[in-house]
């Protein structure tokens, strides 16, 4: 697994193919702040959702503080994912660096 910082995300976000971002915090924290375009799978769901994910798809996995995301990030690497990262600092290192809004 690697960390990617907020200006390393910000910067493939930008890219033709930019990485798919699942946000595993719960409902209520979401809908206080996210990065756009990201998916919401609570960690506790992530396990049941699997197969909605490509294991050779670019994933980025975000949280508040990026505990959570990397306890998720390995999980998907030991069930065969292979272009896993976790945002380090998580969105409260988005808001702020990159999103102060």
């Amino acid at each position: 697994m690697d960390d990617i910082t907020p200006q390393e995300l910000k910067e493939l976000l930008e890219k033709d193919l930019p990485p798919r971002i699942i946000d595993v915090r719960q409902d209520w924290e979401h809908d206080k702040c996210h990065i756009e375009g990201s998916i919401l799978v609570p960690m506790d769901q992530i396990a049941d959702n699997l197969d909605s994910f490509d294991p050779d798809e670019g994933l980025v996995i975000v949280c508040h503080h990026g505990m959570r995301s990397a306890q998720v990030a390995q999980f998907l690497i030991s069930s065969g994912f292979t272009n896993i990262m976790n945002l380090a600092g998580g969105l409260d290192a988005w808001a702020k660096e990159i999103d102060p809004e």
